[in-house]
């Protein structure tokens, strides 16, 4: 069954049987270089994504379209990105849809950026904080890369301040120390509004949560995504010798017009109550004989 096929101006993917990447633009007159050969951009424009191309020394490739994850490792960085287990996680539990309207503290590189503004549609909005003006003009690059520059509005302030924007669905902080900017955050977010944050340490973790459970927070939630791969040989499918085990701590949390007293306590009291009921009991007695 036919699908689609390449055309002028499509940003494809070229991947060797030794699963090396190239993303490119598809420019009439250009070409890509490797040491497995160069293909005439020419050449592939009404290729049917998924053919198997042939650089001029006979090399194979298969002609492919990105995908979000395949762009995010593409990108060109100077600071520690997100990367998709995170990336895609927090989409989800920050409730992002075609159409909303998101802020980000904490341009970076622009992966964040990126995926949000991919998730977000050409109805949507993503406004992106950063004080370092060389990080914004990088993420401005990736996004323009891709051709999604569009929908991000870069704004170069220090978070301190405030952000212009009130109302909105969802706030994202990847900063060093989120807890100082949380009075900031409630006031751009509305009422039931989802705040996602990323640390590296539990130090901050902690910081933070006695933070979010000092104002008018709730459902505060710290969470940890572990992913491993696996070698796909058919003889021999086993887990990948590395594993990256920890990238960083997700906490999220309901903007609410007030936290219900004692709300705190009685989650601490919750918890010590299922904790006590899962341990096991320690024996009245201790045998001699043991």
């Amino acid at each position: 069954m036919p699908g689609a096929a390449a055309a002028a101006g499509d940003l494809i993917l070229l991947v060797g049987k030794d699963r090396k990447t190239f993303i490119r633009r598809l420019e009439p007159g250009e070409k890509l270089q490797t040491h497995r050969g160069e293909i005439l951009f020419d050449d592939l424009i009404g290729v049917l994504y998924g053919s198997e191309v042939r650089t001029h020394l006979g090399r194979s490739f298969y002609l492919l379209s990105p995908t979000t994850n395949d762009l995010i490792l593409d990108l060109r960085r100077e600071s520690q990105i997100m990367f998709s287990k995170d990336l895609g996680y927090a989409i989800m539990k920050m409730g992002i849809r075609p159409g909303s309207v998101v802020v980000e503290a904490g341009t970076g590189s622009g992966a964040l950026t990126l995926t949000l503004a991919t998730i977000v549609g050409p109805d949507g909005r993503v406004f992106s904080y950063d004080r370092r003006a060389d990080m914004q003009r990088l993420a401005r690059q990736n996004l323009r890369k891709v051709g999604l520059d569009a929908r991000v509005t870069f704004k170069q302030r220090d978070i301190s301040q405030g952000f212009d924007e009130a109302d909105v669905e969802a706030l994202f902080l990847d900063v060093l120390s989120p807890w100082e900017y949380l009075a900031q955050a409630r006031a751009a977010l509305r009422g039931g509004g989802v705040l996602g944050c990323i640390v590296p340490t539990m130090n901050q973790v902690q910081e933070l949560v006695r933070a979010l459970y000092d104002g008018p927070w709730f459902l505060v939630e710290v969470e940890e995504v572990l992913l491993r791969g696996y070698k796909v040989v058919p003889e021999r499918i086993r887990p990948e010798d590395r594993m990256v085990a920890h990238t960083g701590y997700l906490l999220f949390a309901r903007a609410v017009t007030h936290l219900p007293a004692g709300e705190a306590e009685e989650e601490d009291e919750t918890a010590r109550a299922a904790d006590s009921a899962a341990a096991p009991e320690a024996p009245d007695s201790v045998s001699d004989d043991v």
